[in-house]
């Protein structure tokens, strides 16, 4: 080795060493373990980005978006980046731990694909991991299909992918809830959410397009779909996403705590536009809007505690604007526009004392113009609901004076226990009704 040469490499060698040494790679004081992991919380995860025709994976339809999913979750999480483009989904988006699912807004379309329908030629089994149709057509290794029949509702229905075929019998990926039997009209469809959670933590939706397409296809209640369904994702966000025209729910999200919905639209879906329920604690819903849909723009369903739900647009509902019943405690509303719904802006349902809607506080709201029937009440509760507080709200019906149907504006029923009235602003041919100085 030449001298010049010998110099410059030790020169280079001494220079390095030096910048080692000057750097501080020891642990700072507050550097911990992940709860779940032998790491440090790191700066970059794994990032996959879809396209129609470019991207790390391309695709049109739920198997591309699927694989980029999944191959960031192996990596132990990251973000998924969908491009602009409209995707034909024959099965769920299937969220997994850790991963962040990003759209572009309006952008993004999830388009749900036309459902195939058909009766059950023999009673599916509870436990059973098949099932046999009269009129296969349709079906295909791969769908997301659920069967049910006329006693099969709620929870009892299973939601499923297909994962075989033979002849007229189809495997799938989960045993079936209950028995589905052919005198009670048992049936399958090729109906499933549009993205799906299961037993997720660490789930993140943003910035998509939900198309329901519910002209071609069947109901799916909502205890087991929606355009966005959750069960049991603790932490889950959904945020500025947009579901609309979906045979079911909009958002719905069941046995999920620390749920936050943030910026949405639900629109013009068959079922209800929000749905927290069954005993979701702590979810946030806020500057979200529940607008034309078939049922209820919010409705909370069993006990659903501890929430927040602020600065929400409930415009146009085919039922009420808000729902609160069965075991639904201690929520705060407030700053929300409850108009122009079907019937009671917002309704307490009739719940016994045991089971009712105790402690909510109702608190400067907007709440005007709803019913298609003379005698709507702006607030209504029923049963034997107690120790609720409406707090500078504001009740009241602008329509012209033929055309005003909330005329009352705060109904209180037989059973009804205490309430605080504080501050509201009622503008109403009865601004109160209270059927409890009858007892």
């Amino acid at each position: 080795m030449k001298t010049t040469t010998l110099l410059a490499w030790f020169a280079l060698t001494c220079l390095a060493t030096a910048v080692d040494s000057a750097a501080d790679l020891a642990p700072k004081p507050d550097e911990t373990q992940l709860p779940r992991a032998m790491h440090m919380a790191m700066t970059d995860r794994a990032r996959v980005t879809v396209g129609l025709r470019t991207g790390d994976i391309s695709g049109a339809d739920h198997r591309a978006l699927q694989a980029a999913v999944d191959y960031v979750a192996s990596l132990g999480g990251g973000t998924v980046e969908i491009g602009e483009g409209d995707f034909l989904m024959r099965d769920s988006l299937h969220l997994r731990p850790n991963v962040t699912v990003r759209g572009q807004g309006a952008k993004t379309i999830l388009r749900k694909d036309k459902a195939s329908v058909s009766v059950l030629a023999l009673d599916g089994d509870y436990g059973e991991e098949q099932f046999t149709v009269k009129s296969p057509a349709g079906f295909a290794v791969g769908d997301g299909v659920a069967i049910w029949d006329k006693s099969a509702g709620g929870f009892h229905t299973t939601v499923a992918r297909i994962t075989g075929r033979s002849g007229n019998t189809f495997a799938i990926s989960l045993p079936l809830n209950t028995d589905c039997r052919v005198d009670q009209g048992a049936q399958a469809a090729t109906v499933f959410p549009v993205v799906s959670g299961y037993h997720v933590e660490g789930a993140r939706v943003e910035d998509l397009t939900i198309e329901g397409s519910k002209e071609d296809n069947v109901a799916l209640n909502g205890c087991r779909g929606g355009g966005i369904f959750l069960y049991r994702c603790p932490g889950a966000v959904i945020e500025r996403c947009t579901v609309r025209n979906y045979h079911g729910d909009g958002i719905s999200f069941q046995q999920c705590n620390d749920v936050t919905v943030r910026a949405c639209v639900s629109e013009g879906n068959a079922g209800l536009g929000l749905h927290p329920g069954s005993g979701s604690q702590r979810p946030v819903v806020r500057q979200s809007i529940a607008r034309k849909n078939g049922e209820d723009g919010l409705f909370l369903c069993w006990r659903v505690k501890q929430g927040v739900f602020e600065e929400n647009l409930l415009e146009a509902n085919g039922r009420y604007g808000i729902s609160i019943g069965h075991k639904d405690t201690d929520n705060l509303l407030r700053n929300n526009q409850v108009r122009g719904n079907h019937e009671d802006g917002i309704f307490f349902r009739n719940e016994t004392e045991g089971m009712a809607g105790h402690r909510n506080r109702v608190e400067n709201n907007l709440i005007e113009n709803n019913g298609v029937k003379h005698g709507t009440a702006g607030i209504r509760v029923r049963g034997e609901t107690r120790d609720l507080i409406f707090k500078g709200n504001i009740i009241r019906d602008t329509r012209s004076v033929g055309e005003r149907k909330q005329t009352v504006g705060i109904r209180l029923e037989e059973k009804v226990g205490a309430v605080t009235l504080d501050g509201n602003e009622v503008d109403a041919s009865q601004a109160l009704v209270d059927k409890r100085t009858a007892r």
